[in-house]
């Protein structure tokens, strides 16, 4: 699904809802979840793909999410995810495909190939002609890709001069605005990213532009370049004289708090830290895959485990486990030698998964993790993460 005459790839309609466009992920929020947008924003525009961009989505569970979608293409694999009040529709190599989110209580999800086309459909219209953009952020109502008049005769005309929109609330303006222009006068160029705070913006009196005769439509938002995220520090200095691994290496002013959506440190207040490595194994795991990983260090479990907060030193086990319906976070447990009164034995921690983690100890009731409290581990314990996957518990 791209164009390769020029960087523009898609068009969408002006709406209520917030569209993220990155490099490898799509992001529609509905105007309830505006809180979210800035720091998503960061995230996709920093390349996230599918798996990172959907646990910053439901980091904090699906209850307050009262919609979303998600795309995401790699390697000629279209993944959907879909969820509350949106539709979308796909031209792929076996025909079409249609997916509405109001028909599940969770998620639709799908996986697609050779897909052609793509339209997105979410929320109320407040605009009747079509605008065109490579990346950034937006507010809309539909989304189509390729451009709608690239494949759809009786597309209506893109507007020549958008105008801009009503704003919210008060915020400063950090730069000036770059409008979005039609492909029918000037050449088409990626518009340019916004974070949340912008969308509130007072709009000046040179910045709103006659429409052309013939054209009735109400203002349409401009996008700006963004300012820092709401409560970001601006430039923060670094702690420690550590470096965030996924920056780009690029220099930038008001940088988004990676803490947000990093996982923290599990570990029992007031012990001292577990070693890093331990001189022989404290027990054995037993998948229900029939893998088994011996704790000499810390083990951690997901469909896609990262050890983004362990030094070099560390060497964390990193073991993947399947997840067809993306049940189990990407990392979603560790398990490591203890400390304190719990040297000698494994401790399991929660890293806060979306879906929790059951830990069924022998002679005990099964007790739900609570995320980031490690549990010390008895030979014979059973760690259920979900969707058939087990993990039990043995001496080494």
């Amino acid at each position: 699904m791209s164009d390769e005459r020029d960087q523009i790839t898609r068009s969408f309609r002006p709406g209520e809802w917030f569209g993220i466009f990155g490099e490898h992920a799509t992001v529609l929020l509905p105007p309830s979840e505006k809180a979210r947008v800035a720091a998503l924003w960061e995230i996709v525009d920093d390349g996230a793909g599918f798996d990172e961009t959907l646990d910053a989505l439901i980091a904090t569970g699906l209850r307050d999410l009262p919609g979303f979608v998600l795309v995401s293409e790699t390697g000629g694999e279209t993944k959907v995810v879909i969820r509350g009040d949106a539709r979308a529709g796909f031209a792929t190599q076996d025909g079409p495909v249609d997916l509405d989110g109001a028909t599940a209580t969770t998620w639709v999800e799908r996986s697609l190939r050779g897909v052609t086309r793509m339209t997105v459909e979410v929320g109320q219209e407040s605009g009747s002609s079509d605008l065109r953009l490579a990346g950034g952020l937006v507010r809309l109502s539909r989304v189509d890709q390729p451009p709608r008049a690239d494949h759809a005769e009786d597309a209506e005309p893109l507007v020549t001069e958008p105008v801009v929109a009503e704003p919210e609330i008060e915020e400063p303006v950090v730069d000036e605005p770059a409008v979005a222009e039609s492909d029918d006068d000037v050449e088409d160029t990626q518009a340019v990213p916004l974070t949340g705070a912008h969308l509130a913006e007072e709009p000046a009196a040179e910045d709103v532009v006659e429409e052309e005769p013939g054209y009735d439509e109400p203002p349409i938002w401009v996008p700006t370049p963004p300012p820092p995220p709401f409560g970001a520090p601006v430039n923060p200095p670094p702690v420690g004289g550590a470096t965030d691994e996924d920056h780009d290496g690029t220099t930038r002013a008001g940088d988004w708090d990676s803490s947000l959506f990093e996982r923290q440190q599990p570990g029992i207040p007031g012990q001292p830290p577990a070693p890093s490595v331990t001189a022989r194994p404290v027990a054995r795991l037993v998948f229900s895959s029939g893998e088994t990983v011996d704790v000499d260090r810390a083990v951690l479990v997901g469909r896609a485990p990262e050890a983004r907060r362990f030094t070099s030193d560390e060497q964390p086990r990193l073991v993947t486990v399947p997840s067809p319906n993306q049940e189990i976070s990407s990392t979603h447990l560790e398990v490591r030698p203890g400390s304190g009164a719990d040297h000698g034995s494994a401790v399991v921690t929660d890293m806060g998964s979306t879906n929790g983690t059951v830990l069924v100890q022998p002679g005990l009731p099964p007790e739900d993790l609570q995320p980031g409290i490690a549990v010390q581990l008895i030979p014979g314990a059973v760690i259920d993460l979900g969707e058939g996957v087990t993990v039990q518990v043995t001496n080494p």
